[in-house]
């Protein structure tokens, strides 16, 4: 495997990061997880844009111009010979001295990663998977702006880790007042009654990608979707819900703390919106 770090590309037991790099030592850093499906990099342009508003919220300059991040990208995955992929792209504050100061940094890492990922076995995608609310709450937006997508992951590591103890794969992770933020990796969604919502980011939302396309995809099929509050009984006695995420892509979800979520088998507005989204992977983006 080929990595791509700081301008050059390197086998993989030679792609090494400094201990003193700030990404490494407080997690000082940005990321983007990107797919290529079929030789097409889905929304690249998007996840640069997000990339480049995470760098500027947290006082990162990046080091290559879009369209050197782009190239870089989509280089990575031909030097592997990819055509259908999950791409790590990662910009880190860079080497500095022990202290939390980011301007002893000089310079930022950059590395991408282009590799496979299965984030959830097929039969869950077919049946639905069983999910937990988990007692680790998400961060404060005022605390951690859920907009800016850090290296900063151990509150969602610490609910993973819940969600596991409780036999789950993933788990929804409560904001401080009480109402769903997101799940550990991924954005939830739930239809009721015909309309589709899902939480706002200023409830701890990742504003994701294949969020963002969802909201596109419920245009094109006539379903009215919209931002708003949500706890987890209104996930209990929703009609249908599902996930999204870069990895996770659109999978059902069937059942919350061991209740029935409509009659227990994905709905049609979810089968509807997956298929949509299949359709659009290979056609909106940047070929390699």
């Amino acid at each position: 495997m080929k990595i791509y770090l700081d301008g050059k590309f390197v086998d993989e037991a030679d792609a090494k990061v400094s201990v003193f790099d700030h990404g490494v030592l407080y997690g000082d850093g940005v990321f983007e997880g990107i797919r290529l499906y079929d030789g097409n990099i889905f929304r690249l342009e998007e996840h640069l844009e997000r990339l480049e508003y995470s760098a500027k919220a947290i006082l990162l300059t990046l080091p290559l111009t879009r369209a050197e991040m782009s190239e870089a990208t989509a280089e990575t995955c031909r030097q592997n010979g990819l055509r259908d992929a999950y791409i790590r792209l990662v910009v880190t504050r860079g080497v500095g001295d022990l202290g939390l100061s980011p301007w002893s940094c000089s310079k930022p890492t950059v590395f991408i990663i282009a590799s496979k990922i299965a984030l959830y076995p097929q039969e869950h995608y077919d049946k639905g998977l069983a999910i937990v609310t988990v007692p680790t709450r998400r961060i404060n937006p005022s605390a951690l702006p859920p907009t800016i997508k850090s290296l900063n992951y151990l509150n969602n590591i610490l609910a993973k880790i819940e969600a596991r103890q409780f036999g789950a794969l993933e788990a929804i992770m409560l904001n401080d007042q009480g109402y769903v933020a997101e799940c550990t990796a991924d954005n939830i969604f739930v239809v009721h009654k015909g309309v589709l919502a899902t939480p706002s980011a200023t409830q701890g939302a990742l504003k994701g990608i294949t969020r963002g396309a969802v909201f596109d995809i419920a245009a094109e099929l006539g379903v009215p979707v919209r931002e708003t509050n949500l706890t987890r009984y209104d996930v209990w006695c929703a009609d249908e819900c599902f996930l999204t995420g870069t990895g996770a892509e659109v999978i059902p979800v069937v059942k919350l703390d061991g209740r029935d979520i409509g009659d227990g088998r994905p709905g049609d507005v979810t089968r509807r919106v997956a298929a949509s989204f299949k359709r659009r992977v290979r056609i909106e983006g940047t070929k390699i």
